[in-house]
């Protein structure tokens, strides 16, 4: 990898877009250590999720609704591709962050749909809640099938900083 960072990242730092490696043997190691990496992360998804090579590594949940573990991020992917956005879908597909303030939040990578809590629990409470409003929604949209494997969601994760 170190071999390559001379061609990849140019002296100019306003160059921006795709870097070609000259090499083709270097540009050959590099793409099987980027196969070998990707193995491996492949193999670190959390249940009911899938790491997917393209442009980039995306994390994308697996919409098998027959699967031991469905994840609440599938089944509101199904639901909007069926057309119907629910209230609950944001929350009840969150996860619980402690901040460094000690505060404890619901939310994503990137937003906080919910808190601040005093507890990771209190914060879970909050992702529960909107799971049950997820799964009445679920079935008030006719959407018994996804509203059905609520009993087979994963736990809600907490996370520490």
């Amino acid at each position: 990898m170190r071999r390559c960072q001379g061609e990849l990242r140019p002296t100019d730092p306003r160059l921006v877009g795709v870097q070609t490696i000259a090499d083709a043997d270097l540009a050959r190691q590099l793409g099987e250590l980027a196969d070998v990496a990707f193995e491996w992360i492949a193999g670190q998804a959390p249940v009911g999720y899938e790491f997917v090579r393209t442009d980039a590594v995306e994390l994308r949940p697996l919409t098998d609704l027959t699967a031991d573990v469905v994840a609440v991020d599938a089944v509101v992917q199904v639901a909007a591709e069926r057309g119907d956005a629910l209230p609950a879908d944001r929350l009840a597909a969150s996860q619980v962050r402690r901040s460094r303030t000690g505060d404890w939040y619901a939310g994503d990578a990137v937003c906080n749909w919910s808190g601040p809590y005093p507890t990771a629990e209190q914060a879970a409470d909050a992702v529960r809640a909107a799971r049950v409003e997820l799964v009445n929604q679920l079935a008030e949209a006719g959407h018994d099938d996804l509203a059905a494997t609520a009993t087979r969601w994963p736990e809600v994760l907490t996370q520490q900083p």
